[in-house]
């Protein structure tokens, strides 16, 4: 029985023993690299201010071990303290590296002691200098020194506003460097692809102008700045000073991310009010809860917009791979490529984020899964695009040639009417002209009706009384002389009286003759000016010029036997004359009555006369 009690005391002292023997980590150069989650132990510094000194005075049972495959607390506002020991068993001297692989740890206090002395101390962190960092290296990379049979104890204080992840590793000097090429190579070939496409997508959306590829451009842009942030690149190359600015774009190019992915799917999956006003109502919420925390994160610290920030991501990444088998369920094409990118970008997303939940083991795949991801769904994308812009492309050929076709028939069409409106218009053209040279020829009649005098053949008094002014502002404008005569029958009315008016009709029209048959320039006017008085308007003719005319006219009259029945009559006429040059064009009226005068004068001095007015002195 005694036996038995001191077996299994013996036991229960091993199962004492076993934690501090996993603790140590027995490093002997052979190993290219020894994962240390399985030999750290941690220990919550609730109160925040525990010194280096409490640390070590701290009792065994205070230090909870860490279990493998990864060191992740998820978010938590306390510092931790970690402890690991490292032994070198061998009788030579070694030189390891250990790797902090989580490059987004704010504030890190390193000591390293041996022997209870503390033998190496280091500060590091995002939230300092890079400069201040062992090695330049995007993660916290620290030589160590190993003697012979040397045991080392890693103390480690660490306080973040990021997810309190810290995967220790701990590398041979050249097989770090092995692995730094080739994950250098993996980081140049993501980034590479992304800059590619951003350049090759600005061109396509120079050539397109269409408003997606401009989303689609911002969105490759911050999706690679996002991941160079968390990953430590940016902060290493572009910007090592800028401590604060560091954490903060994180989130910013995070939530850029989230904006222009929301806005290309919008667009590129014509999301609307018409055929999906939720899915567009929730898009839209999602673009401003984003944008309302890249307006935060200009003021307020990284630990107090790091969780709404994932929140809205996560909620985004379920968003859109939602918006995107709607839009595949509906018979959308492009929604085909659309949803197997976004479902490759959310489980890498998904898959990284229940990694900084400590929801699943920080290791080489969670860490790089959004890049992964998010790389397949641009590259799914990209070959969406090109087929959406086949499609356009060849719709928009098939336009072109319905749009020929359309235009060839149009133009027969139209050839057709064209001729058949060109017979027509002949066919019109021919009665438009017969009709207008019939109502040319009928207004010459009409005209000619208005302006002639019925009896004698003469022109009227109105043709004589609208003409006359024209003659007038012509002999003003030239400086030509113009001669008026106004004849009259004499003693017509006596004549009327004994013969009756048809033979007074005869008298006038042989009058009449007499007059046309002695004026005969095309310029000059004969006219009845009304009962047994006419008018004869000479153009560039002096009043002695008119007196010539009007003798001739006098003796013609006078001449020419006019028989009523078996009497022969001789007639004759008085006629005055006024011709001048005009000094002005307001001489119409008194040309005329200038001649009128003239005629009453002839027949005061006995009929059968012609006077001259004024002698043809100006007027």
């Amino acid at each position: 029985m005694s036996r038995i009690l001191i077996r299994l005391l013996l036991y229960g002292l091993l199962l004492l023993a076993s934690p501090a023997s996993a603790e140590t980590a027995q490093w002997s150069g052979n190993e290219r690299n020894l994962p240390l989650e399985g030999h750290t132990q941690s220990w919550v510094d609730t109160s925040g201010d525990a010194s280096l000194g409490d640390v070590r005075s701290l009792p065994r049972e205070a230090w909870t071990p860490e279990e493998p495959p990864s060191i992740s607390h998820g978010y938590v506002d306390e510092p931790y303290w970690f402890r690991t020991r490292i032994h070198n068993p061998t009788d030579a001297p070694l030189s390891p590296y250990l790797e902090i692989g989580y490059p987004a740890l704010h504030h890190i206090d390193l000591h390293v002691l041996s022997g209870g002395e503390t033998v190496q101390t280091q500060t590091m962190g995002n939230q300092l200098p890079f400069g201040q960092r062992p090695l330049e290296h995007r993660n916290f990379v620290i030589p160590l020194q190993l003697a012979p049979g040397e045991t080392l104890t890693v103390l480690m204080r660490v306080e973040t506003g990021s997810s309190m992840q810290v995967p220790l590793t701990l590398w041979e000097s050249e097989a770090f460097l092995v692995y730094e090429q080739s994950d250098l190579l993996f980081q140049g070939i993501y980034f590479g692809i992304a800059v590619a496409m951003i350049f090759y997508h600005i061109f396509v959306y120079i050539a397109v102008r269409e408003r997606a590829f401009l989303y689609y451009i911002g969105y490759i842009s911050a999706m690679p700045l996002f991941l160079a942030t968390l990953g430590g690149l940016a902060y290493q190359f572009l910007w090592p000073g800028a401590t604060w600015w560091n954490n903060q774009l994180m989130m910013i190019f995070l939530m850029s991310v989230v904006v222009f992915g929301a806005l290309f799917t919008i667009r590129f999956l014509s999301i609307n009010s018409d055929n999906h006003p939720f899915l567009l109502r929730a898009t839209s919420n999602l673009i401003a809860a984003a944008l309302l925390i890249i307006l935060v994160a200009l003021f307020v610290p990284f630990s107090t917009i790091v969780l709404p920030s994932i929140g809205v991501a996560f909620v985004a990444c379920c968003l859109m791979l939602l918006v995107g088998i709607v839009r595949l369920l509906k018979g959308v094409q492009a929604a085909r490529y659309y949803t197997v990118a976004w479902f490759a970008m959310l489980a890498g997303g998904i898959i990284l984020a229940l990694s900084k939940f400590a929801l699943l083991p920080n290791t080489v795949f969670t860490q790089n899964a959004v890049q992964v991801g998010s790389g397949l769904g641009v590259i799914v994308l990209s070959f969406a695009i090109a087929d959406r812009l086949n499609k356009e492309k060849k719709a928009a050929l098939e336009a072109q040639q319905q749009a020929l076709r359309e235009e060839r028939n149009a133009r027969m069409a139209q050839a057709e009417t064209l001729r058949v409106q060109e017979e027509a218009n002949t066919r019109l053209e021919h009665r438009v002209h017969e009709r207008t040279e019939a109502l040319e020829a009928a207004n010459a009649k009409l005209l000619e009706f208005s302006t002639t005098d019925a009896l004698t053949g003469l022109r009227n008094r109105g043709y004589f009384e609208e003409v006359f002014p024209n003659y007038c502002v012509e002999a003003f404008r030239y400086r030509q002389p113009l001669s008026v005569m106004v004849l009259d029958i004499d003693h017509f009315k006596a004549f009327n009286d004994r013969y009756g008016h048809l033979v007074g009709d005869d008298c006038l029209r042989m009058v009449a003759e007499c007059i046309a048959n002695l004026v005969t320039r095309p310029e000059d006017i004969v006219a009845r000016y009304g009962g047994e008085e006419f008018v004869v308007v000479l153009p560039d003719t002096t009043a002695e010029g008119a007196r010539c005319v009007a003798e001739r006219i006098r003796r013609r009259v006078a001449e020419t036997p006019f028989q009523v029945s078996r009497e022969t009559i001789h007639l004759t006429v008085s006629i005055g004359i006024s011709g001048r040059i005009p000094e002005t064009v307001e001489i119409t009226q008194r040309l005329f009555e200038d001649a009128d005068q003239a005629l009453y004068a002839a027949k005061h001095s006995g009929r059968n006369r012609v006077t001259v007015d004024g002698d043809g002195q100006p007027a």
